[in-house]
């Protein structure tokens, strides 16, 4: 992620998110998919994950739109049927919020491309649920790991496995010089209050 630049550091110039919240890191998954390599680790770690967590999943759920391609490919490579889910019904034609073949009592795991606070990830979990469908949890490739996250999957009784995090990132984008040690400094410090941080 560090190496294809799916994950900006700029402790110095930080970013705006859409929240409002100022960050020293911007995470766009998105950009994985322009690497075959990338990707391919991405999906296969994904089935992997899946296959021993919750082998007896029927389903596999994407969140919109990050997480639609990532969600087709470990789909695929475990041959599974996929599906997607909108944050919210369209407003035309079948007004579907849920595209795809389901049925009430399927067992769906959700594939996310990132979790930050969990609200958007979570709306995908009660979408499912209120269409009849038992979600057995989640996976993500990246979660900042904020606890706000934590409390509302724990809330909402949904486990969720990620394949890196905020943690082990900035750990590794250390150990291989891609940010000095006040700039580390800046990070930690930046996830101990991140709503508030430089207001």
């Amino acid at each position: 992620m560090l190496e294809i630049e799916a994950v900006k550091l700029s402790p110095d110039k930080p970013f705006t998110w859409a929240s409002g919240w100022h960050s020293p890191i911007y995470c766009d998954n998105r950009k994985t998919l322009s690497y075959p390599e990338v990707r391919k680790q991405i999906y296969k770690s994904f089935a992997k994950i899946i296959a021993e967590l919750y082998p007896e999943a029927d389903i596999i759920a994407g969140v919109a739109t990050g997480a639609i391609a990532h969600g087709v490919l470990a789909a695929e490579q475990m041959g599974k049927p996929f599906i997607y889910v909108r944050s919210a019904a369209k407003d035309h034609g079948l007004a579907n919020q849920i595209e795809g073949a389901y049925k009430p009592g399927d067992k769906v795991v959700v594939i996310e491309d990132l979790v930050s606070t969990g609200g958007s990830s979570l709306k995908a979990v009660e979408a499912l649920r209120e269409a009849g469908c038992s979600v057995l949890g989640m996976v993500a490739i990246f979660t900042y790991g904020f606890p706000e996250a934590a409390s509302r999957f724990e809330a909402a009784g949904c486990k969720l496995d990620t394949l890196s995090d905020y943690a082990a990132l900035i750990d590794v984008a250390a150990e291989r010089g891609y940010v000095s040690d006040n700039e580390m400094d800046t990070l930690k410090e930046w996830r101990t209050s991140p709503d508030t941080w430089r207001r």
